[in-house]
């Protein structure tokens, strides 16, 4: 799946004119997109010089930061939604940050890539980690520093008393309902508090 198609599948969820906060916002693409297809403003925030380049050159608001540090400079409820698209699995604090999602956004909007995918469990049954379009890496010289399933992230926003609006899987661009834990390569959850 290419990141427009998750992109697109994504934006679909945004209500139209919302104040979105984007995590880990790369490029600034989403936000951009946001802002030019639903009508949101709002801020991305970035860590890499060049990314945080790339989104002033498109005309996104960035904020250069560490998420590892936290959200503390946002108060409760300051966005509408906060998107942490690929994102998670990339942060030490992991749990502290899904709440924080929630804390900051009064919806947050979470998708990232599926271990539980069944060609990375065909992979795994071979005895090789996967290499995959969703998990692009080898083994050795991934930025991911954890891997998690879709299954997972249910049960970890639960053990954080969130509520789960929705779920499901992304793959082809197409959303995925039936058994997405197995079927989709992308997770995505919707979660408030």
């Amino acid at each position: 799946m290419s990141d427009a198609q998750i992109q697109h599948a994504i934006a679909e969820l945004v209500p139209r004119g919302s104040r979105v906060l984007d995590l880990g916002c790369g490029d600034g693409a989403m936000l951009a997109h946001l802002q030019a297809t639903r009508d949101c403003s709002g801020y991305g925030i970035e860590i890499d010089d060049a990314n945080v380049l790339a989104c002033v050159r498109r005309g996104v608001n960035v904020i250069q930061l560490n998420l590892d540090q936290g959200l503390a400079m946002f108060d409760d409820a300051s966005f509408d939604v906060v998107l942490q698209i690929d994102t998670l699995q990339h942060l030490r604090n992991a749990e502290v940050m899904l709440r924080e999602t929630v804390r900051v956004g009064r919806v947050g909007i979470v998708a990232f890539p599926n271990f539980a995918h069944w060609p990375n469990r065909l992979s795994v049954l071979s005895g090789r980690m996967p290499v995959t379009k969703r998990l692009p890496y080898q083994w050795y010289d991934t930025p991911n520093i954890r891997v998690g399933t879709h299954a997972d992230l249910g049960t970890l926003a639960v053990n954080n008393g969130l509520q789960i609006l929705d779920s499901f899987g992304l793959q082809d661009g197409q959303p995925v309902r039936f058994l997405p834990n197995w079927f989709a390569g992308t997770s995505v959850y919707k979660l408030a508090r």
